[in-house]
């Protein structure tokens, strides 16, 4: 059974964040309003040393442990459904990464409905280029949340088209692989989900996709090549929209001769490991423990 803290947010968030995006109306509503500042909270300014620099046309985010020089890193890629700038949450986990020794890098992707994911990939791959002048990718790990989750992992698939190593390691939280929302599993999640509606979800898929084919690889990379990737981490609830696809991810990256460890967690919902729940904090450090050994 869910914890009593996630029970109670579970009912806020159906409220404030899932009853917006139920209808198309709201959705285009949410979708079009202004951006938040992406810069992160004071108190992880004053604990890490962070810098922030353009590459090309948009901005990259570099943190660091407040001691020593780190030989392993992060390349975090937030979620938001492509259409949020990245929340106080997300800058949780990626202060704990930097805590753990880690060089993370967060690259500030294009937002929709001003920018479309044409523009995200050259924008990554030249952010991961510069990180590798600092760290081998073989102590190098993608990582992600949500929308953030599903881009890492396509951004992985393209590595060899731009001769660029791939990572360690995948760490894909809540991943969105599938901008379509096909699977007929979905709707036996959907209602128990407190967060996410497909209808709302589409909406911003369109957005983002910006004319092309949802199913595209490079918008719904479980269509893409799961072949040759690195081992790859998956952390969901089953609380969660996302839930019947990152299943189907998990079994074909096996069936594709890959390793892929799932780690479902029962009553939680989106993106838990990055909430201030018990389950989540039980997750954060399994996520810890992962990079640490890098």
């Amino acid at each position: 059974m869910p914890s009593l803290v996630a029970r109670v947010l579970s009912l806020a968030f159906r409220v404030a964040r899932k009853r917006p995006m139920e209808t198309v109306e709201g959705a285009r509503q949410r979708i079009s309003e202004p951006k938040d500042d992406p810069a992160p909270p004071a108190w992880v300014a004053k604990r890490h040393g962070i810098t922030r620099r353009a590459v090309g046309d948009f901005d990259s985010y570099t943190v660091l442990p407040r001691e020593g020089r780190p030989d392993k890193a992060v390349l975090y890629v937030h979620g938001g459904t492509y259409i949020s700038e990245i929340s106080p949450w997300h800058w949780v986990l990626i202060s704990r990464m930097a805590d753990a020794g880690c060089r993370v890098e967060v690259p500030l992707y294009g937002l929709a409905p001003r920018h479309t994911y044409r523009e995200a990939f050259g924008f990554l791959q030249a952010v991961y280029r510069e990180l590798l002048e600092h760290v081998d990718a073989g102590r190098t790990v993608f990582a992600g949340d949500s929308a953030g989750a599903g881009l890492a992992l396509a951004l992985a698939q393209t590595l060899p088209e731009v001769d660029l190593p791939r990572p360690a390691r995948l760490i894909l939280v809540s991943p969105w692989v599938d901008l379509t929302m096909s699977n007929p599993d979905i709707v036996e999640v959907e209602g128990d989900d407190p967060w996410l509606s497909p209808v709302g979800l589409k909406e911003a898929a369109r957005a983002w996709a910006g004319g092309e084919h949802l199913a595209a690889p490079r918008l719904s990379p479980v269509n893409g090549v799961l072949s040759g990737l690195p081992p790859v981490d998956l952390y969901i609830g089953t609380h969660d929209v996302f839930l019947p696809d990152t299943r189907r991810l998990h079994a074909m990256i096996a069936e594709a001769g890959g390793a892929a460890e799932l780690h479902e967690e029962a009553g939680a919902f989106h993106v838990y490991p990055l909430v201030p729940v018990p389950e989540g904090s039980r997750a954060r450090a399994r996520i810890i423990g992962t990079v640490q050994e890098l």
